[in-house]
């Protein structure tokens, strides 16, 4: 019978999808084959129930490969997938990128095996960091400096899902860095699950804007460093300072904010008030005048009442946001938020629509400053890329990928820019 690769399903963070370029590389290395690996979400209970989903429809597609589950809803809830007939194997988060949690699908493998291979992610000590080099497009590679949550807030599993925070070592980041530059990358994106936490179990406990200083100083080839999602109310001064004076620094930062109601924030127990955000975002833009902010945002967290939400509303205003991720809420057992009185499914829905509204509205605002402008673009495939903002442009001409270019804004669609 023909052996056929392991087929890979991630949803969910980057993160996830880095690891899964991690568990390719294993697999590969031990001769694994006729499997399908899901490597699930739990950010909400929507997202585990869509990966539920996917198991039983890749096990319908792949009835005679092996399925195995990983990632935050397998390490969340191991037993659940167990439990599932379509299911093979279930591997935790913190096995998922060792080889020996795979070596018993490797086709020399003799003896008996466990079903589930989950451990206590709060034992981890480590990132699996230096397994692979980055992922992501032949312009774009995404390196993870840090993994798990210190911090507990009520709505949130994930720290449950990946452990209490660590840290990459400073050097093997940046070692890492200065190869995927000498294989053509033009563009590096750090990542994590709370990145502003980066260092503080680190020996000398270093900060995220002491690395971002150091990548940018000891790899001077590099073009273009972004750094994904960030707590704000966590930003150090080394890395205000970057955002203030390093061009190679790209401005756009991705805000964890999740509301914009003071009561609403203090029973999510977030670290920041709403003047807080607000006064990051404008010391931000006065040192960085062309810094554009991402930010996530719940809607229809419990008790939450339409005065509440309408503060959430004026914080895309406030806080001059761009790109909105709307998380509407769902409970998720076991939290605290879960236990708080509901807000209605429908209403819920339509503040979540709403959100999302003006989130295009300030989208459509965005991409009409742009006209005119000129930028440098860095090329993701042939007629499209992304400027130093992240915003999408597409070309009129064909352009070679990886590359940067240079290029006038012409015209705008509802979602991308136009360049000549």
């Amino acid at each position: 019978m023909d052996q056929n690769p392991p087929k890979f399903s991630t949803l969910g963070c980057r993160l996830n999808a880095y690891e899964t370029e991690a568990m390719r590389e294993v697999t590969s290395s031990l001769g694994v084959s006729d499997v399908v690996v899901v490597n699930t979400c739990a950010v909400t209970s929507e997202a585990v129930r869509k990966s539920r989903q996917e198991v039983r429809r890749l096990h319908r597609e792949n009835p005679n490969a092996r399925v195995v589950v990983t990632g935050c809803a397998a390490q969340t809830d191991p037993d659940g997938f167990a439990a599932m007939d379509e299911v093979d194997l279930v591997i935790g988060n913190g096995e998922k990128s060792s080889p020996e949690a795979w070596r018993s699908l490797a086709p020399d493998f003799v003896g008996e095996t466990e079903r589930v291979r989950v451990n206590d992610i709060m034992t981890v000590t480590e990132v699996a960091g230096h397994l692979i080099d980055g992922f992501g497009t032949r312009s774009r590679a995404y390196v993870q400096i840090q993994n798990g949550c210190d911090h507990r807030c009520t709505f949130c599993v994930i720290p449950y899902g990946r452990g209490n925070s660590r840290s990459v070592p400073a050097g093997v980041v940046v070692e890492q860095i200065k190869r995927l530059v000498d294989q053509g990358f033009n563009e590096v994106v750090l990542t994590g699950v709370d990145m502003t936490s980066w260092g503080a179990d680190l020996p000398a406990a270093p900060r995220l804007g002491d690395l971002v200083r150091r990548i940018l100083k000891l790899v001077p080839d590099l073009p273009r460093l972004r750094i994904s999602s960030i707590d704000s109310i966590e930003v150090d001064d080394a890395l205000l300072e970057a955002i203030a004076t390093e061009p190679r620094l790209m401005p756009h930062l991705h805000l964890s904010l999740q509301a914009g109601d003071d009561l609403v924030l203090k029973r999510m127990k977030r670290r920041h008030l709403r003047d807080d955000a607000i006064r990051f975002c404008e010391d931000a833009k006065k040192m960085r005048p062309d810094m554009v902010f991402g930010a996530d945002i719940i809607a229809g967290f419990p008790t939450e009442t339409e005065a509440m939400f309408q503060n959430s509303l004026d914080l895309v205003e406030a806080c001059d946001l761009t790109w909105l991720h709307v998380f509407p809420y769902s409970p998720r057992p076991g939290t605290p938020a879960a236990r708080m009185p509901q807000v209605d499914g429908r209403m819920i829905k339509d503040r979540a629509k709403r959100l999302r509204a003006r989130g295009q509205k300030a989208v459509a605002k965005h991409l009409d400053q742009q006209l005119g402008r000129s930028h440098s673009i860095l090329v993701e495939a042939p007629h499209m890329g992304r400027t130093e903002q992240f915003t999408e442009v597409r070309f009129d001409r064909d352009h070679r990928v990886g590359e940067i270019v240079q290029a006038r804004i012409t015209g705008a669609t509802e979602t991308h820019l136009l360049a000549g």
